[in-house]
């Protein structure tokens, strides 16, 4: 049997790291990946992967990426259920996280301002990370 998935897309909001009751890391956030075709109005549309990651990874996840950044995850997919106040049960889907590539570059808001006045970043730059 195989649970594994890989995404690539931009984090929607800045990640929310907690802490167990055992001191276990765990950070939080969503992850927006294109589709790759149009709809019907000719725009592109995006699916929304809650995504969860623990221990030391949650820690770096939150120190090196934020809203709008580039990122991949590699991990597996998990429903979980719970039931609310009011006794009414709710599923949730995440991505639980086993590696996460951090795919923007340090700098990449002078780069993209760099981009656009059509200077081209060099690949050999120490400062691209892949």
């Amino acid at each position: 049997m195989l649970n594994r998935v890989v995404l690539i897309g931009r984090l929607v909001k800045d990640p929310e790291l907690r802490y167990t009751p055992s001191g276990v890391a765990v950070v939080n956030f969503t992850l927006a990946v294109e589709r790759n075709f149009k709809n019907a109005q000719g725009e592109k549309e995006a699916d929304f992967f809650a995504c969860v990651v623990y221990k030391q990874l949650a820690e770096l996840v939150n120190n090196y990426l934020e809203k709008g950044k580039l990122a991949s995850i590699d991990g597996r997919i998990q429903i979980r259920t719970y039931n609310d106040k009011d006794g009414q049960k709710h599923w949730v889907t995440e991505i639980i996280g086993e590696n996460v590539q951090f795919l923007s570059p340090k700098n990449e808001e002078q780069q993209h301002n760099n981009n656009s006045t059509g200077t081209v970043a060099n690949v050999g730059d120490p400062d691209i990370p892949f």
